[in-house]
């Protein structure tokens, strides 16, 4: 379906000046999508990221939930190296509401998880989250690239500022997923934790059997996926009805690009040194993710806490993330990026030193939250500045390149959720640990090189 978009909120592109009683209406235009957007997404993934929170623990009996979770991003993989092609073809309106779709049906699978449901489902989410987040980076881009020509403001503060408020929603999801799913675990039928088992750095796949810990009766399981289906059902509407229609700024300039070269796009971008050296931090910002989505979770939450607690101790993570992807988006042009990527890589390192020393118990449950909040801190910085990085770097690559973060960053899932079923949590953290030290190394290198060697960069 050949869906060929334009931008009704540029008059000319190739004009800077814009009419004063037309900047009004074109800044409320862009935040009003910029917001739809957000919402949507909030509403989608306070569904997905609850849910992936919980597989480890709801669907555990023969690795079923991790090996569900590894699939989706195996597929990602696959589909974010298609995603400019689908993305030009579908548009990126379509791309959001069919891929929000199979988010839905991703949940309404998990009301019966068996390996030939939850499988397949996993197959088809991951083939279309992958142009999804693509279509995501570069709408907020373009948006925020098309705000700054309109207001005249510099573009990378503009592309900081979107990103911030996209993913101050965007993170609030585990929040109030992770809400939804303490509050009905607390209204089912309670458990006993035993004191016997081994749980933290020390937790093995050998060790600890698929009865190591209870979980929810079935009845307060399908409560909760209803709820978290009609937000997959909420936020497709959202796009459908109120999502204005909007070309990237590589698909603007072309159209005319033969099929084969739109399908390697993705590939060819990786020849860039600037692209490449972030490849590290791109997979690590996956592995962090998987690691306290499945691992954390799983490890140190329900193994001494219980399932009901992973709720509540999430909450934690995404009120942190949520409120510093804000802040981040703020006080960028004013610490610079450099000083936040160490900020991050500061705290997720300190934690990992922390989790591998620390062995959970039922007492000092503050320690839960303050470990996820701190990690969440750590998110946020990843999160929001590898988007404005790239959005800086690669203005008329955008698809591309959230094609290769998404890829990458994939890549880190895949491989975090596949090595849980057989890996000690030791040996979880010190891989991530190793990775994040040589992703920042490589990080640096490119920071140099754009500021001592690139000439057109340093002109931007």
């Amino acid at each position: 379906m050949e869906d060929i978009e334009t931008d009704p909120l540029i008059k000319n592109p190739t004009i800077n000046v814009v009419p004063s009683s037309d900047i009004w209406q074109d800044k409320w235009r862009y935040w009003k999508n910029l917001l739809v957007l957000s919402v949507a997404f909030t509403f989608n993934f306070t569904a997905y990221a609850s849910l992936q929170n919980l597989e480890s623990s709801l669907n555990r009996e023969k690795g079923l939930g991790l090996a569900s979770l590894s699939i989706i991003y195996g597929a990602l993989i696959i589909s974010c190296i298609f995603a400019p092609a689908i993305i030009r073809f579908l548009g990126l309106k379509w791309t959001f509401f069919i891929g929000i779709i199979w988010y839905a049906v991703y949940t309404a699978t998990n009301y019966y998880p068996q390996f030939y449901t939850l499988i397949p489902s996993s197959v088809f989410l991951g083939f279309a989250a992958g142009p999804l987040w693509a279509a995501q980076g570069a709408y907020v881009t373009t948006s925020a690239l098309n705000y700054a020509e309109v207001t005249i403001e510099l573009e990378e503060t503009i592309i900081n500022r979107f990103n911030g408020v996209f993913l101050m929603f965007f993170q609030s999801s585990q929040i109030w997923g992770n809400l939804l799913s303490s509050l009905i675990f607390d209204f089912g039928k309670n458990v006993t934790i035993s004191d016997d088992r081994i749980c933290g750095a020390l937790d093995c796949p050998s060790l600890n059997n698929d009865t190591s810990f209870p979980e929810p009766e079935k009845k307060t399981q399908d409560i909760l996926l209803s709820v978290y289906l009609g937000c997959g059902v909420l936020a497709a509407i959202l796009i459908l009805l109120f999502l204005d229609p909007l070309s990237s700024r590589s698909q603007q300039s072309a159209e005319d690009t033969h099929l084969n070269t739109r399908l390697t796009a993705t590939v060819t971008l990786l020849k860039n040194y600037r692209m490449y050296l972030l490849l590290p931090l791109l997979v690590y910002s996956g592995v962090e993710q998987a690691y306290i989505a499945g691992d954390f979770t799983k490890s140190f939450v329900s193994c001494a806490l219980g399932v009901k607690m992973v709720g509540y101790v999430m909450i934690a993570y995404g009120v942190t993330d949520a409120l510093a992807s804000l802040v981040i988006g703020r006080i960028q042009e004013y610490v610079g990026r450099i000083s936040l990527f160490i900020l991050g890589a500061i705290a997720q390192l300190g934690l990992i030193v922390v989790m591998l020393l620390w062995t959970p118990t039922q007492g000092h449950e503050w320690l839960y939250f303050l470990v996820a909040a701190l990690w969440g801190l750590g998110d946020a910085v990843w999160q929001t500045q590898i988007a404005s990085f790239l959005g800086v770097l690669f203005p008329e690559h955008q698809e591309a390149a959230f094609s290769n973060y998404r890829l990458w960053q994939a890549l880190g899932f895949t491989i975090t959720f596949a090595y849980s079923n057989y890996l000690c949590v030791n040996a979880k953290l010190y891989i991530a640990g190793g990775l994040l030290v040589v992703a920042m190394l490589l990080y640096g290198s490119v920071e140099y090189k754009i500021r001592r060697v690139d000439i057109t960069y340093a002109e931007i």
